[in-house]
């Protein structure tokens, strides 16, 4: 019953991520009151709402009754205020927005094996979510805040000596490239992705105070070659095509990095026995809801396909969570 009810828990958190509930608590503490006129919400499941969120250790409350003041607990004021650097929300956002009505069809995909998002009527995910730049902006922060952690991470626990080049190819707003540019100076880093993508790229390395150290560069990873580099990432990519184009990406991995370079993909790599990693089976499922061929991988899927194209040597190294880097070496 908790599983099959788990959507209730989770509309509410999502809910308080689109009203900006943790950013309005961000301040101080408020009364249930002084939370409904900012917000704009009725009093009749005002207190149910904050309530629910407290019992799930969201918020925090000072007291009973109607004086009682509620906050933001360590983790809801890190990671879901919209003024913190470690904000992860904008993930959620796309997920209140976006998400959670397609997997009300998760059975006709699973009974048609077709997509049931925007592209049932129109064409591609990505050309559908980049024809429209406020919703490109809300998925380029989606896809920020989901990685933050993971490139946080990458970058402390990978070796990058004797490096000199970094290329993250599906750069995206270049959040990887500029995280990697300021922890290791050494490198000089390129974003690749869409001409469409550039400008947002663009403003957000300079917001990130990396623009001096990473040079956007535009293409089709599919229709161009990729930047040559000592070291190639692609971040939550391979997992958005089918089996034949995922091993296209890596062959064109394995051709724009040196003898001695390495190839990271960045994703929730399953357990070869498909027993333990929830995470990376529902994002999976998810690739389902959201694109024509995705999937996401084991790592001994991903170990084939990285020695048919010609690297040497595979290697695991867990990031936070679900999420492992897995690292092919030429």
């Amino acid at each position: 019953m908790q599983v099959g009810l788990g959507f209730m828990g989770s509309k509410a958190l999502l809910s308080a991520v689109e009203l900006d509930l943790f950013t309005v608590l961000a301040a101080h503490p408020l009364t249930a009151a002084q939370i409904g006129d900012r917000l704009a919400l009725h009093p009749r499941g005002l207190y149910d709402f904050l309530d629910v969120l407290l019992s799930m250790k969201l918020l925090e409350r000072q007291g009973d009754g109607h004086q009682a003041l509620y906050q933001n607990t360590p983790e809801t004021a890190a990671f879901l205020d919209k003024n913190s650097p470690a904000y992860v929300g904008g993930f959620l956002e796309m997920a209140g927005s976006r998400l959670y009505p397609f997997w009300a069809n998760l059975s006709q995909g699973l009974r048609t094996g077709e997509p049931q998002n925007e592209i049932k009527h129109q064409a591609g995910l990505f050309e559908v979510l980049y024809s429209d730049e406020p919703r490109l902006e809300q998925f380029l922060r989606a896809m920020q805040g989901f990685q933050m952690g993971n490139f946080l991470m990458l970058a402390e626990k990978i070796n990058f000596t004797g490096h000199r080049t970094f290329c993250d190819v599906g750069g995206a707003n270049g959040t990887l490239a500029s995280v990697i540019a300021r922890r290791h100076p050494h490198l000089s880093c390129i974003s690749f992705d869409l001409p469409i993508v550039a400008p947002v790229a663009r403003r957000h390395i300079e917001a990130m105070g990396a623009d001096a150290r990473v040079v956007v560069q535009e293409g089709d990873f599919f229709k161009d070659p990729l930047p040559e580099a000592d070291v190639v990432t692609m971040g939550n990519i391979l997992h958005d095509w089918d089996e034949d184009q995922k091993q296209v990406l890596i062959r064109k991995a394995y051709q724009a990095v040196p003898p001695g370079g390495m190839f990271i993909a960045i994703e929730n790599v399953i357990d070869d026995a498909r027993r333990s990693n929830t995470v990376g089976l529902l994002v999976s499922l998810n690739m389902l809801i959201e694109t024509r061929g995705g999937f996401d991988y084991t790592g001994a899927q991903f170990a084939g396909w990285c020695q048919a194209a010609g690297f040497q040597k595979i290697e695991f190294i867990p990031l936070t969570g679900a999420t492992s880097a897995a690292i092919a070496y030429k």
